[in-house]
Formats: C-alpha cells, structure tokens, sequence
C-alpha cells in the first residue's frame, strides 16, 4: 500500500499541496443501489410517491451532492466540475434502485469523492423521499468503478 497522502511527517491530517500537478482530464464513475420493499419500488415507478417526482429529485440532489463534495468530506480540494452525468436503473424483480453518476473535469486532482458523494445523495434522497412507507430500505454496494487521469494512472474496478 503507497504511503497516504492526506498526513505530513509527523501524522498530522493536510490538505495534499496539488499546485505542482499537471492539468489533465480526468473523469470518475461510481455506483450504488437501495433495495426496498415491492411496494416502495412501485410508488417511484408509478410516480405516485407523496412527494413528487422521487428519481428526478434524487438526480438533481446527486448532481448537487457532486457539486458540494468539498464541504462534507474535509480534505477534498473545490474544483470546476465540468459535467456530472446521473443515471438510474430500476430493477423490478429485486425491488432495486441504482445509481450511476459520471463526474468530470479538468484539473490537478481527481473526482472520485464527487463521484461518490453523487451516488451517496442520490441514494439518500429517494430514502428521504420514500421512508415514510419503508423504513427498512438498504443502501449498499456504493463504490467507485473507474477513475480515469492523473499520475496516478487509470484505475477500473475488478483489475487491482
């Protein structure tokens, strides 16, 4: 395992100093599900849900979850986001919502957290959105796919 890059010498958490690094695309990929109750699944498919359009607001909470990784998650540096893509995928036969999100820029630092956080909110608000008749729903499975860019090379998940 490489040295961790967020502790100075002494261990002291820091924000990674990347004003030297190379301007380059870089793009990331996650995922993640919620399994719920048959029910629940049919309320969002219907689009019958108390509150509204549950997918559309779960994208829109996605993308703005990408867009505010630096103020929830510490050491993440603020950057341009270029593009965050939001997909979901209903699975009827499991009771099963996932999510997509494709987070792009170009910069010195990756947006993996951004992509991450992306799923994270959009998983979150259909929770929100939906609790009130399934409490028991199960958010599982976030992680990241791919991450493209940067020094530290590609990466795809499967071929560590």
């Amino acid at each position: 395992m490489s040295k961790l890059n967020h502790f100075d010498e002494n261990g002291q958490a820091h924000m990674v100093d990347v004003g030297s690094k190379r301007e380059t695309h870089r793009i990331a990929v996650a995922t993640g599900r919620i399994t719920m109750l048959p029910a629940t699944f049919e309320l969002i498919r219907s689009g019958t849900a108390k509150k509204g359009d549950v997918l559309g607001i779960a994208r829109i909470a996605a993308i703005q979850g990408a867009k505010r990784t630096p103020d929830l998650i510490p050491l993440a540096h603020p950057l341009l986001i270029n593009k965050v893509a939001v997909e979901f995928q209903s699975d009827a036969a499991t009771s099963t919502i996932a999510c997509r999100a494709t987070v792009e820029t170009f910069g010195r630092t990756g947006v993996e957290m951004e992509a991450l956080m992306a799923v994270n909110a959009g998983l979150l608000t259909i929770y929100d959105m939906v609790k009130a008749a399934d409490r028991g729903m199960v958010i599982s499975g976030v992680k990241l796919l791919e991450k493209r860019g940067g020094k530290s090379g590609d990466f795809v998940a499967g071929d560590e």
